[in-house]
């Protein structure tokens, strides 16, 4: 069917694919698909199958030719792309550029434009250079570790009557807006909102008007709040709002003794088995978070060297998982659910998009270029390495390597998990060539700022 075809590059990945199908060929197809209509339709005076061909040219006019024009552009794109190279991304429909002539007695021309798989130059990766911080674990570190096991072993009592309200109390208070006119600001009335004081953990943050209160105890208090407050419906306003204080509890914390240890878990028998342990868990926190930014400096090097032009509609559909994986998170049923809450912090889901794009993209290339140079270095997950992993996983999670197994053939996971190991052959093969420098030196709880 198809006489000729020529294929431009455009830019971001894209093609136009231009096709010409003879008259020949257009007339043939036309009359199959006068012989289709002519077997199946039914119109009055004339039996199924037997209606002549210029009733139905007279009745359905263009409609007919129509048909006949997306038909051939269907069959002939389906042709062509069966023999080139430049094949379609599953997620980029072949569009028509715009409104093809098509008649009966000429040659038809027309063309598409689609997205395909990107071209991956080859990326050099020798002679990197990358800093990473100086780190080091110290004995404060490992303080705030044992004060949060604490925290969270910790016993609320309720605090004798007459007690004043102080940090770190447990407070259920009752609060709203008042207005100019001393009335309730509808919309704002709270009960029984419970929240640890000195945490900020309220819209108004009024914590430290808090301290000092007693149980039963009403307060008017004044805020005003900044035109970059986190909650933007109270930014760059001055309000009153009333507190009243229900209940007070004080957390009792547990001595650090051996009977806290034991309380935690049963494999620790004195406090100095649980400080060992915690200062082994530091220890790994710390070398996994290095390694990650060691990987993270050698991806940034490596893809500063090479430039891969994403086609749209793979960066779109990266977005559109991101939007499918946060819908789930947030335990949503429908798009409008999202897009709701999204409104009320002032955005939109393009918005949002806008926001994931850089990160998106980056993402996208990362992937890329590793597999390219996975492939160029013929790197493998061999049987070996596979039960290595189970092993690590198994290990680190405290589950078997059957149920672990088992969770990644649920998911049919497997083939990323293999994509994975290769990559981490390769970015270990990457990093024992490249240069580390000594960075600045920094605080263990400062590298995880950003995290916590």
């Amino acid at each position: 069917m198809v006489m000729t075809k020529k294929i431009e590059r455009l830019e971001r990945s894209a093609v136009k694919l231009t096709i010409t199908v003879s008259r020949e060929d257009v007339a043939k197809e036309y009359k199959v698909l006068l012989a289709d209509y002519a077997k199946n339709m039914q119109i009055d005076g004339f039996r199924k199958g037997k209606v002549p061909s210029s009733v139905l040219e007279r009745k359905f006019g263009d409609a007919l030719k129509i048909d006949a024009m997306g038909r051939i552009m269907e069959s002939s794109v389906e042709e062509v792309v069966k023999e080139i190279e430049e094949k379609p991304l599953a997620y980029s429909t072949p569009s028509v550029d715009e409104e093809p002539k098509f008649a009966l007695d000429e040659d038809f021309t027309f063309s598409v434009t689609y997205d395909v798989f990107p071209s991956v130059p080859a990326a050099n990766w020798k002679g990197l250079e990358i800093e990473i911080p100086q780190v080091a674990i110290a004995a404060a570190d490992e303080e705030k570790e044992l004060a949060e096991i604490r925290e969270r072993n910790a016993i609320v009592v309720e605090k004798a009557e007459g007690s004043v309200a102080a940090k770190a109390d447990v407070a259920t208070v009752a609060y709203h807006e008042l207005a100019e006119d001393g009335s309730i600001v509808e919309g704002s009335a709270r009960e029984d909102f419970t929240f640890e004081i000195g945490t900020g953990y309220n819209l108004y943050k009024f914590d430290d008007e808090v301290i000092g209160m007693k149980k039963g105890e009403e307060k008017k208090i004044a805020k005003s709040f900044p035109a970059d407050y986190e909650y933007k419906e109270l930014a760059g306003r001055s309000l009153t709002v009333a507190v009243k204080l229900s209940n007070l509890k004080a957390k009792n914390l547990p001595a650090l003794d051996d009977e806290l240890a034991q309380d935690v878990s049963e494999k620790y028998k004195t406090l100095a088995d649980l400080k060992a342990d915690l200062r082994k868990q530091l220890d790994k926190r710390l070398e996994d978070k290095l390694r990650q930014l060691r990987e993270k400096a050698v991806i940034d090097g490596i893809l500063d060297r090479v430039k891969v032009e994403l086609p749209a509609s793979m960066v779109n559909a990266e977005l559109a998982m991101r939007w499918e994986n946060l819908k789930n998170q947030m335990g949503f049923d429908s798009d409008e659910k999202l897009d709701r809450i999204l409104s009320f912090s002032g955005k939109t889901r393009n918005d949002l998009f806008n926001d994931w794009r850089p990160n998106a993209e980056k993402a996208i290339t990362t992937r890329l270029v590793l597999e390219k140079l996975s492939e160029e270095g013929k790197y493998e997950c061999s049987d070996a390495d596979l039960d290595a992993e189970w092993k690590r996983m198994s290990e680190e999670s405290g589950l078997s390597i059957d149920e672990i197994k088992a969770e990644y053939e649920k998911r049919g996971s497997l083939e990323y998990l293999k994509s994975r190991v290769k990559e981490d052959k390769l970015l270990a093969d990457i990093l024992a060539a490249t240069k580390v420098k000594n960075g600045k030196k920094l605080a263990f709880v400062d590298l995880f700022a950003d995290n916590e």
